[in-house]
C-alpha cells in the first residue's frame, strides 16, 4: 500500500515537471518562430475593413546569416487605395515609423500610392493599389475568365491591396551612400534610365 502511494506521488510529480516545462518550451519556441516584426504590424491601429485578410512571408536570417530576414505582408483592404493608404500611414507616424524620403522608393515604376519609411534598424516599404481583378496568363496563355453575375464581379475588384516590405536597415542598398549618376564623373551612368516596363533592357548610356 506504501509503495502505490509512493508510486502515485512519484508519477504526479513526474507529469507536474513536463507540464510546469513543457509551457515554457512551447512559448520559448513560438517566440522564435514568430517574428517580432509581424507583432509590430498586427498592433498597427487601422480599422477592420482595412485589413480583411492578411498573408505574412519571410525569408532569410534573422541573425543576418547570408541572408538578412525580409518580412513580406499582403493585406485585403475592403475601401479605395486612396482612403486605405491613408490610414496605414497615420498608423505608422503614429507607432514611430518617420517618412523615409529616397529617389528610389519606388526602385521601379509602381502605379498607386508607394511610400518609404524608417524606425531603429529597419526600413518599411508601402504599396496601396488597386487590385488585379485579370487572372494572370496561364503557360503563357491568358487565362479564361468565366463570366460571373457582373455585382459579384464587381465587388470582388473593389477595395484595394496593401503589400509592406520591412528590411533590416544594414541589409536595404538604399541606407548606403549611392554613387553618381553623372556620366561625367564616371564615364557612364551607374543607374541607366528604365524605361516604364521592368522587362525591357535598360537604355544605355552614350559613351
Amino acid at each position: 500500500m506504501r509503495e502505490r502511494r509512493r508510486l502515485r506521488m512519484g508519477v504526479l510529480a513526474l507529469v507536474s515537471v513536463l507540464l510546469l516545462g513543457a509551457v515554457p518550451l512551447y512559448f520559448g519556441i513560438r517566440t522564435l518562430s514568430r517574428d517580432p516584426v509581424f507583432d509590430t504590424l498586427d498592433a498597427l491601429d487601422v480599422p477592420g475593413w482595412a485589413a480583411v485578410e492578411t498573408v505574412d512571408d519571410v525569408s532569410g536570417s534573422r541573425w543576418c546569416l547570408l541572408d538578412c530576414r525580409l518580412r513580406e505582408r499582403t493585406v485585403s483592404s475592403e475601401r479605395s487605395p486612396q482612403e486605405t493608404a491613408q490610414v496605414y500611414e497615420r498608423a505608422l507616424a503614429d507607432d514611430g515609423w518617420r517618412p523615409w524620403q529616397i529617389t528610389r522608393c519606388p526602385e521601379q515604376p509602381a502605379k498607386g500610392s508607394y511610400t518609404c519609411w524608417r524606425r531603429d534598424e529597419l526600413t518599411l516599404d508601402l504599396w496601396v493599389r488597386e487590385p488585379t481583378c485579370v487572372p494572370p496568363p496561364v503557360g503563357g496563355e491568358p487565362a479564361v475568365v468565366p463570366s460571373p453575375d457582373p455585382s459579384t464581379a464587381a465587388q470582388r475588384c473593389s477595395g484595394s491591396l496593401v503589400s509592406v516590405k520591412v528590411r533590416n536597415a544594414i541589409d536595404d542598398e538604399r541606407t548606403r551612400p549611392q554613387p553618381s549618376t553623372d556620366p561625367s564623373l564616371t564615364g557612364e551612368d551607374p543607374f541607366p534610365t528604365l524605361s516604364e516596363d521592368p522587362l525591357r533592357e535598360a537604355t544605355p548610356s552614350p559613351s
